[in-house]
């Protein structure tokens, strides 16, 4: 199959765009394909928080990049309808844009910290049984 050569260079950008794009996303998928392959492997503690961390990572990037304007648009002409609310309003915005990614992304990784921190442990405890 020939492909012409401006083709060809279209996908080559195509596929760098879309690399540059998402490649915190795919960063955090990769992570959770690791936990869920440590999960099948070996269950245990560990595994969970390592998946459990990269998925709410995950969903905090994508939150913060696709869902939070429409929420919190959705949400304010919801609340209010035809009398302007303005401390509802700020309310609402810090709840919704400040509060929760920062809220999500702070327990993703708490959970990978606390994945790491729990390993640490029960091999400590394997070592020294005292």
């Amino acid at each position: 199959m020939d492909i012409a050569p401006d083709l060809r260079q279209n996908i080559v950008v195509t596929l760098y765009l879309l690399f540059t794009h998402n490649y915190i996303a795919i960063a955090y998928f990769c992570g959770i394909i690791l936990g869920i392959i440590l999960s099948v492997w070996k269950p245990s503690r560990f595994a969970t928080f390592i998946l459990i961390g990269f998925s709410i990572l995950l969903f905090s990037y994508e939150y913060d990049k696709h869902i939070i304007a429409g929420l919190r648009e959705q949400t304010l002409k919801s609340l209010i309808t035809v009398t302007p609310h303005y401390r509802l309003s700020r309310i609402v915005n810090l709840f919704l844009s400040d509060l929760l990614p920062v809220l999500f992304y702070i327990t993703g990784w708490g959970m990978l910290f606390g994945a790491i921190v729990y390993a640490a442990a029960k091999l400590g405890k394997r070592k020294n049984p005292l």
